[in-house]
């Protein structure tokens, strides 16, 4: 008799596990759930600020939807779309980053653009540059 050699399927857990040195990311009900219940709420509360007018002036209500609004962005890459900062060697956050890095600066630039486009183009000022030579 041969003596029993070992099956690729011997170390079939230890492999699940761990793939080259990063942890596998586990797809599981709970996961998910927890997600679509952090999300639900992320939604709610803003919903809920909004309609029922617990804002005087609409700024701070702004910086909080916003805020949250930046929380559930975060909440959909982990729970559903699985990115960590171990996945994919790192890649997939320094992706993230750039692509927050393109957001910002267009969001931003955007808003600064049409704030002084309007305080440029109002009627008053368009009626004191007809009357120049």
């Amino acid at each position: 008799m041969s003596a029993p050699t070992d099956s690729p399927h011997d170390h079939h857990d230890e492999h699940d596990t761990e793939h080259d040195g990063v942890e596998a990311i586990h797809v599981t009900l709970k996961g998910y759930m927890t997600g679509f219940g952090l999300a639900a709420i992320l939604t709610f509360i803003p919903f809920f600020l909004v309609m029922s007018g617990a804002f005087a002036k609409s700024g701070p209500a702004d910086a909080l939807i916003l805020l949250l609004a930046g929380i559930q962005i975060v909440v959909h890459m982990i729970y559903f779309l699985h990115m960590s900062t171990k996945s994919e060697g790192g890649w997939n956050m320094l992706a993230f980053v750039f692509t927050v890095v393109l957001v910002v600066i267009t969001l931003s630039g955007s808003i600064w653009i049409m704030y002084h486009l309007n305080d440029n183009m109002m009627p008053w000022t368009m009626q004191n540059a007809r009357n120049e030579p």
